[in-house]
C-alpha cells in the first residue's frame, strides 16, 4: 500500500470515529438536577421518566441542545437545561452514556 493510500483510510478511519469531548466525571458531578427524575445512573426507577444510561452519546447532546434551544418542547426540561453549557451538556451526556442500561428481557 503506498503512502497515499495509508494516509487516506486513516484519515477515513479518523473521521468515521465518535468524538467525545466530554467528561464523564465531571458529569456525574452535575447530574444531580437529573436524579429525581432519571435516577443515580439514568436508569428512571419512575415509568414516566426515560431511562437515559447507555444512551448514545450524540444522542443526549442533541437532545439536550433541543431542549435549550425550544427545538424540543418538555416544561420539566427547559428551566433545567437553561444554564447549561456546552461542556455541561457534553459532560452529561459522556457519564449518561457511559452507564450501564437496564437490560429488559421478553
Amino acid at each position: 500500500m503506498n503512502k497515499i493510500t495509508l494516509g487516506a483510510c486513516c484519515l477515513m478511519l479518523a473521521a468515521s470515529l465518535p468524538a467525545f469531548a466530554g467528561d464523564p466525571v465531571a458529569g456525574q458531578k452535575k447530574s444531580q438536577a437529573c436524579v429525581a427524575c432519571h435516577g443515580r445512573d439514568g436508569n428512571s426507577p419512575a415509568p414516566d421518566f426515560p431511562k437515559i444510561a447507555g444512551q448514545h452519546y450524540d444522542y443526549l447532546v442533541k437532545a439536550l441542545k433541543d431542549y435549550k434551544s425550544g427545538a424540543r418542547k418538555n416544561p420539566i426540561m427547559a428551566p433545567i437545561v437553561a444554564n447549561l453549557t456546552q461542556r455541561d451538556v457534553e459532560d452529561l451526556a459522556a457519564y449518561f452514556s457511559s452507564q450501564k442500561g437496564l437490560v429488559v428481557k421478553y
